[in-house]
């Protein structure tokens, strides 16, 4: 299936998803997650969930994040140029809903810079059997990816992959885990 295909799909997919449904699941990826090895760097990017889209619930990767004492890092969008600006996470920030819906730091935390951030937890609607991966379209993350250039990028999602996406290109950032909540796929 193409990007816009795929997109509309799982779009209608995840809408069908109860909020317990999705607390249920975000706990089973979050505990996928915990047997992976991937907690020994510093410096995490997660992105939170946008509510109305029924993404993932990362509250609980963060938790996860918190206990075992790493840096959180989270971004706010630039609609504008398509950039992500990057912030520590801390007590003291100040989160708002954009009007997208996307939970942002006010932007008077502690910038981080792309190239510190060394794990990313990419937000998606689909990926495949390669590791591709589908997001809204921006091209926000491949943007941040390309600059970032993390040593690991981690998907989550509630659905298992496509067999492939036909139209992946080489802006394009590919996965190199994906966690759903009863598996996790490896692409390295």
């Amino acid at each position: 299936m193409t990007k816009k295909e795929l997109r509309k799909k799982y779009k209608a997919l995840r809408a069908q998803l109860t909020p317990a449904a999705i607390e249920h699941k975000s706990i089973a990826i979050a505990n996928q997650l915990l047997q992976l090895d991937i907690w020994n760097y510093d410096y995490y990017h997660i992105f939170l969930p946008i509510t109305k889209q029924n993404e993932v619930d990362t509250e609980f990767i963060l938790h996860i994040l918190q206990g075992k004492d790493k840096h959180v890092v989270i971004s706010k969008s630039n609609f504008t140029d398509g950039s992500l600006s990057h912030y520590l996470l801390t007590d003291q920030t100040q989160l708002s809903v954009n009007e997208w819906g996307i939970p942002e730091p006010l932007g008077n935390g502690i910038p981080i810079p792309d190239d510190k951030i060394e794990v990313v937890f990419v937000p998606l609607l689909a990926f495949d059997k390669k590791g591709n991966r589908v997001g809204y379209g921006k091209g926000f993350y491949d943007k941040f990816l390309a600059l970032a250039k993390p040593k690991l990028t981690i998907g989550v999602s509630f659905f298992s992959p496509e067999e492939q996406i036909f139209d992946v290109d080489d802006r394009d950032f590919s996965l190199n885990y994906c966690s759903l909540p009863d598996k996790t796929y490896n692409f390295i």
